[in-house]
Parts: structure tokens; C-alpha cells; sequence
């Protein structure tokens, strides 16, 4: 099992941006793929962003493509998310998650480990 911590949610208008951040414990973080969800009000949770554990392979939502950058650093056992043009229907909670093998899935249930998550407010 892994812990995993996100920061960098806030309030943004329309066409800005934010920068999300995971912070890993574990020695293993090299050999994780990580993924970034969300879960916006009265809706289910919903796959954001993918990277496999060298940060070469990375795979994206069709509604975040172009917008969003998942990137990892492996000394640092950290990924981040980078939003730009941010609208107002990205706004939700949006979640950490570690798979403990190395290939990348967008399915929810292929990821053991979340944090806590971090509120993402897009205003009009």
C-alpha cells in the first residue's frame, strides 16, 4: 500500500490555470503507475490522466486532451497534473491514484491506492 497526499486545488476562473501535485511514500513509487481522477458533484468518479512508471507513456481523457499534462519525478516519488484553459465543468475533486504494477489503465478499479483529493473550482 502506498499514501498518497494531493495539493494545489483552488479556485480559478475560466481559462486559467493549476498546477496539482501527489506526493508518494514508498520506495516503490518507480514501479507504480500513477493516474489522476475526478468526481464532480452528483456525479461518479471518472478517469482524468494516466502515466506508466518511466513518465514515457502517458494517456489522457478525451475532455481533458490538449488542456491537461500529467508528468512524474521519480527521486522526488511525486506526479503532478498541470490544467490549463480550464472551464467551468472541470470543476470537481479530483484524486491521486497508484497502481502497483507498471502499465497504465484508465479503470478505476485497476487502482489500489488514492488520496484524499483536492477541490478544483472553475468559476464562469
Amino acid at each position: 500500500q502506498v499514501q498518497l497526499v494531493e495539493s494545489g486545488g483552488g479556485l480559478v476562473q475560466a481559462g486559467g490555470s493549476l498546477r496539482l501535485s501527489c506526493a508518494a511514500s514508498g520506495r516503490a513509487f518507480s514501479r507504480f503507475a500513477m493516474g489522476w481522477f475526478r468526481q464532480a458533484p452528483g456525479k461518479g468518479r471518472e478517469f482524468v490522466a494516466a502515466i506508466g512508471w518511466s513518465g514515457g507513456l502517458t494517456y489522457y481523457a478525451d475532455s481533458v486532451k490538449g488542456r491537461f499534462t500529467i508528468s512524474r519525478d521519480n527521486a522526488k516519488n511525486s506526479v503532478n497534473l498541470q490544467m490549463n484553459s480550464l472551464k467551468p465543468e472541470d470543476t470537481a475533486v479530483y484524486y491521486c491514484a497508484a497502481r502497483t504494477i507498471a502499465t497504465m489503465s484508465r479503470l478505476e478499479a485497476d487502482f489500489g491506492s488514492w488520496g484524499q483529493g483536492t477541490q478544483v473550482t472553475v468559476s464562469s
